[in-house]
């Protein structure tokens, strides 16, 4: 696995970790006490912003103990922040769940996944290659 290096500005918050050596994905946590009732959603503040290298970006993930245990994602996963920008991460999340869902500052409440990023260079044409596929949509590879 590949280390890289970016800076994190804290602002009092805590810095994301990762929970196991070999974790895709880094905690972010929240740096405020919010309520979300059942059916709504709120952002979600961490307190860090990031300089994340140019040519990657940073995916925000579901929880999946959240998801299982009390039916909280994140509403817009994966959420993209891109690498020129500089303000607080936050984190759309949403309670699917039956009860009021509570945070404490500090609690683990997404997965912040660092990625390459290619830029393709789109263009207009007439034709496109053949595929197996073909233009069979949703379900219809079973």
């Amino acid at each position: 696995m590949e280390t890289l290096e970016i800076p994190c500005l804290c602002d009092g918050a805590a810095l994301p970790l990762y929970a196991s050596q070999s974790a895709a994905g880094a905690d972010l946590k929240s740096s405020a006490d919010i309520t979300i009732q059942p059916g709504e959603y709120a952002l979600v503040p961490t307190g860090i912003r990031l300089a994340i290298p140019q040519g990657m970006e940073a995916q925000v993930r579901p929880r999946s103990g959240l998801a299982l245990k009390h039916g909280v994602t994140v509403l817009n996963a994966p959420g993209t922040i891109d690498a020129d920008y500089r303000g607080e991460i936050k984190v759309l999340l949403i309670n699917h769940g039956k009860k009021p869902f509570s945070i404490s500052a500090g609690d683990r409440i997404a997965q912040i996944v660092f990625a390459k990023v290619y830029t393709a260079r789109l263009f207009c044409t007439d034709v496109l290659p053949e595929s197996v596929r073909g233009t069979g949509g949703f379900g219809s590879t079973g």
